[in-house]
């Protein structure tokens, strides 16, 4: 069905203003096309604006004056939404939206001056206007958006809440992170919140008892520290009292070295003090010493495979550490080793000659007892460090070394790894190394031994253990005794 269009009847035609006849489509006075001027829209009726009875008259509206100028030049607003009456998106009066609102104090009014103390009659006959600016949320008003009208706010900030949640996980327990000191550190040793990876706690480890003092750095090159120690005291069953320092090495080339040398640390330190109050000769207490430590590093070999399933090594390689130890019991200097951890006997007297007290399970040390190389020769060779004995599940034969020495004048006792002496080598460069107040102070004797290990290069894990050895002078005699 089709639709027909009436024109619009116009007063004057657009394009000369002349009154056009009713029912023209041209302009008789111009030939204007009146076709083309658009229809007039549709009526929408006028909502009156509803004045109070009270201000009807001749008063019934009295617009505030606007105030003065700001620095702009542009007169300051006073009219607001609440002036007149009408209602928000919710149905409510405005009027009484704003007597709920907290009344703000005006800007240049003195407080207590100018304000009055409740609602008030407003240009209109309505209530003073507050200053509370328009909160579009609604949170203000009791019942929230879901009684307002209005829409609710978006959700939280995703970085506001996820720094939230971050702050909030580390009180619950474990460690803060040390860069943002906000998130949480996982078990990898890495923040959850800004990814910085944590220094290990094994970094650097310091710790004296009594007459022996033990430090442990991961040194300058290595990712991560696979030295431990241990150094403890007990008592023999005469009363007197034993010192004992364990140092051990993990080796790099097998998986989880760090684990090694801190399970054979352990296990050789609680060996001894539960042997030695027992009365077993220190000689023998180290040699089962050495023995516990390696059943504890072969454990390690034999947890369930899906322990360790991020390392695809651990079922060709396993665990593996050398160990050296020192027991100061009576009159005896016992020491006991397997791979090329060493010892260095240091007299008070440095005018005394020094000496190395154990023995390397090196290549190194082997080719200079076979006497096709001699010391100099065997230690430049690329192969020198290449160890021959160890602990762990795939040593060829466990081999513990065990000596006893008496010496008969005071001395210190350097129990340290191959990160400490390839920078001290020989009995001479180590005794050099030792600060004169090691004996007094071996702790600030350990700390500068590993500072010398690092000047040098650091390029390996640093441990050294300090036992001053004080004995009544006996006069001439050998400084030291091997059983």
């Amino acid at each position: 069905m089709s639709q027909s269009h009436q024109q619009p009847a116009l007063s004057k035609c657009p394009g000369c203003d002349e009154p056009p006849a009713a029912g023209d489509l041209f302009c008789g006075a111009c030939g204007y096309d009146l076709s083309a001027v658009p229809a007039r829209p549709g009526d929408r009726p006028t909502m009156a604006i509803t004045v109070p009875p009270a201000a009807s008259g001749s008063e019934a509206v009295r617009w505030p004056a606007a105030a003065e100028t700001d620095s702009s030049d542009v007169p300051a607003p006073v009219h607001r939404p609440s002036d007149l009456p009408g209602t928000d998106s919710g149905g409510r009066p405005l009027a009484e939206k704003e007597q709920e609102k907290e009344q703000v104090q005006e800007p240049g009014v003195a407080a207590g001056q100018g304000a009055p103390a409740g609602p008030g009659p407003g240009p209109l006959g309505g209530p003073e206007p507050s200053a509370v600016p328009v909160r579009h949320d609604d949170r203000a008003v009791q019942g929230g958006a879901e009684h307002s009208g209005d829409f609710a706010l978006a959700a939280p900030d995703p970085r506001t809440a996820e720094h939230a949640a971050a702050a909030a996980a580390p009180a619950a327990g474990g460690k803060v992170c040390v860069a943002c000191r906000s998130g949480r550190v996982d078990p990898d040793g890495y923040c959850e919140n800004c990814g910085h990876a944590q220094p290990r706690e094994r970094d650097h480890m310091e710790q004296e008892l009594g007459s022996v003092a033990a430090v442990s750095d991961r040194g300058l090159r290595h990712h991560r520290n696979e030295d431990s120690f241990a150094v403890s005291s007990t008592a023999l069953p005469d009363g007197s009292p034993a010192v004992v320092a364990i140092v051990c090495d993990g080796v790099s080339s097998a998986s989880r070295p760090d684990e090694a040398s801190a399970a054979a640390a352990s296990a050789a330190n609680e060996s001894l003090l539960e042997s030695l109050p027992r009365g077993t000769h220190p000689q023998q207490a180290m040699h089962e010493a050495i023995v516990a430590a390696s059943e504890a590093v072969n454990a390690l070999a034999q947890e369930p495979a899906g322990a360790m399933e991020h390392d695809a090594h651990r079922h060709q390689n396993a665990p593996a550490c050398t160990l050296v130890g020192a027991v100061m019991a009576g009159e005896l200097l016992i020491v006991g080793w397997v791979g090329d951890s060493r010892v260095y006997w240091v007299p008070e007297d440095r005018s005394r000659p020094t000496a190395r007290l154990t023995e390397d399970d090196s290549w190194a040390a082997q080719m200079v007892a076979a006497g096709l190389m001699n010391e100099a020769e065997a230690y430049a060779d690329e192969r020198a460090h290449a160890i021959t004995g160890w602990l762990g599940a795939d040593a060829y034969e466990l081999e513990p070394h065990t000596a006893a020495f008496k010496p008969d004048r005071p001395g210190l006792v350097v129990v340290c790894t191959d990160g400490l002496w390839n920078y001290a080598e020989s009995a001479e460069e180590m005794a050099a190394a030792v600060p004169a107040e090691a004996q007094e102070h071996p702790l600030r004797g350990a700390q500068v031994l590993v500072g010398h290990a690092l000047d040098g290069g650091g390029h390996d894990n640093v441990t050294v253990a300090l036992l001053p050895f004080a004995v009544r002078p006996q006069g001439a005699g050998s400084a030291c005794e091997t059983v």
